[in-house]
């Protein structure tokens, strides 16, 4: 850094070249070589401390000398979340177009509270949400925005149940859930005030989707005692199993309760451009509002949630408030305020990368990097089901597939403690990492295969090491 910038904060034209080059070379060296690479680590608290803490520095240092040590020192000691064997929770396999678009959103600093502040910002939004809306197949007068993620969706779908439904008045209401939605869903109703009593977790089939006749069967038994039934959250695509929740015959028990349907479809929603997701997501387009992530099966980085309203104007019933200090920002009728439809008045650029995205790969490539996920975890299936000791618990449905290592000998409950060691194993070990969830009580493990990138091989590659860690462990 120069004499002359010393105060403010600059770097000459120069060193902010020679810095972004750098940037940039770190960036395709991740890109072009991640399968290579390990799937990362977990590090000690003390042993990042000592990587990464320290006090304040007082003085400056050179920003490339800076840059050297990250790679080694910060980005190795995580996990790599779009790395091709990250099976574990649900990946986001970003693209280097999506990148590159976060940095030109940061770089000039885009603010899209307002139309006023951000004009071609807002419209770039706008674009973007009404192609989600029709990927989704929501009827125009559909519209949203977008937010951080699916948790921010869910509160903000929910937040226009509430204030739709109920007037925000929330004596006897109650919500209906299934036993296999997402924690944030719970969470958001929390947020918005209603009792842990009165949010109904609705028991899921065989097939882990919520069931009609028990859902059906607890409203009537809510409304005989006086309560006020108001919304349902339906899955499409469960976290667990990749399960779609039955969205048709749930939206025409809605339409005849006079409910709301808000649809958590924050990974499983965009699998609507694949044949085989289109068909299990009938009924999709029936909600009232609906959650996505781009960030999951769309390929862009985080953050990229979005909410979509099957009647845009109750965003702005819901949230709009109006202080003196931002009268300039109120201007003609046409003109969209984004921090007037949601929580957040300052608001970062999320709509440029799927813009450019879109742009440059064009749909067909999305519907069959989608397909394509789908189609991996049908191929950990049938690896799983020709390999000894593998049990599927679950087959592969929207990329999601369930399985057990199930060692010859032991008992069930040294079997249910074998599937968490293999996931402590694979971190471990590096090359690829999966993680458990519990069905019906028991352990399993579970592939989410979204990331299109994966190759057949690191599949079979990486179950083949998974049954040799199970026979390892088990033999103790």
């Amino acid at each position: 850094m120069s004499e002359s910038a010393a105060g403010l904060l600059e770097l000459s034209a120069e060193e902010m070249r020679a810095v972004g080059y750098q940037v940039v070379d770190l960036l395709v060296d991740h890109f072009a070589g991640i399968h290579d690479e390990l799937v990362g680590r977990k590090a000690s608290r003390a042993e990042l401390q000592a990587l990464l803490g320290g006090s304040i520095p007082e003085e400056p240092a050179d920003a490339r000398e800076l840059l050297g040590p990250l790679k080694e020192q910060l980005f190795t000691n995580m996990l790599h979340v779009d790395h091709p064997r990250f099976f574990a929770f649900v990946p986001s396999p970003n693209n280097f177009v999506s990148v590159m678009a976060d940095a030109l959103a940061a770089g000039f600093n885009v603010f899209t509270g307002t139309w006023f502040a951000g004009s071609a910002p807002a419209q770039v939004e706008l674009t973007v949400i009404e192609w989600l809306r029709q990927i989704c197949g929501l009827p125009e007068g559909a519209g949203g925005l977008l937010v951080s993620g699916g948790s921010m969706a869910n509160l903000t779908g929910l937040a226009v149940a509430r204030h739709v439904q109920l007037g925000d008045r929330l004596d006897g209401a109650v919500a209906y859930i299934s036993d296999q939605c997402h924690s944030s869903v719970g969470r958001a109703l929390r947020v918005l005030g209603l009792r842990a009593d009165r949010v109904r977790l609705v028991k899921a089939t065989d097939e882990y989707r919520m069931s009609i006749d028990a859902l059906r069967a607890q409203i009537g038994a809510d409304r005989s005692a006086g309560l006020r039934p108001f919304c349902v959250v339906a899955n499409a695509g469960s976290t667990n199993t990749g399960a779609v929740d039955r969205l048709r015959h749930i939206a025409d028990l809605c339409r005849a309760e006079e409910m709301w349907l808000h649809v958590d479809g924050a990974y499983g929603a965009p699998a609507v451009l694949a044949d085989k997701g289109k068909a299990l997501l009938d009924g999709l387009e029936l909600a009232d509002s609906l959650s996505l992530d781009p960030h999951k099966w769309l390929f862009q980085s985080f953050e990229a949630g979005c909410v979509l309203v099957r009647d845009r104007s109750l965003l702005l019933r819901t949230f709009q408030v109006m202080p003196e200090y931002l009268r300039d920002t109120h201007g003609v009728s046409d003109e969209v305020n984004f921090g007037n439809y949601g929580v957040q008045l300052t608001r970062s650029f999320r709509a440029l990368k799927l813009w450019l995205s879109f742009r440059a790969f064009g749909l067909a490539n999305f519907r069959a990097a989608i397909a394509r996920g789908i189609e991996l975890a049908e191929i950990a299936e049938r690896e799983l089901r020709a390999i000894d000791d593998w049990e599927v618990v679950t087959p592969a449905t929207l990329a999601v597939v369930t399985f057990r290592y199930v060692a010859p000998g032991l008992p069930p409950e040294e079997i249910d403690r074998l599937q968490g060691r293999i996931v402590e194993a694979m971190l471990a070990d590096g090359y690829a990492i999966a993680t458990s969830t519990v069905l019906n009580g028991r352990p399993v493990l579970r592939f989410c295969t979204i990331n299109p990138r994966t190759t057949d091989e690191e599949i079979r590659e990486t179950l083949r090491r998974m049954a040799e860690m199970g026979r390892r462990l088990a033999r103790g």
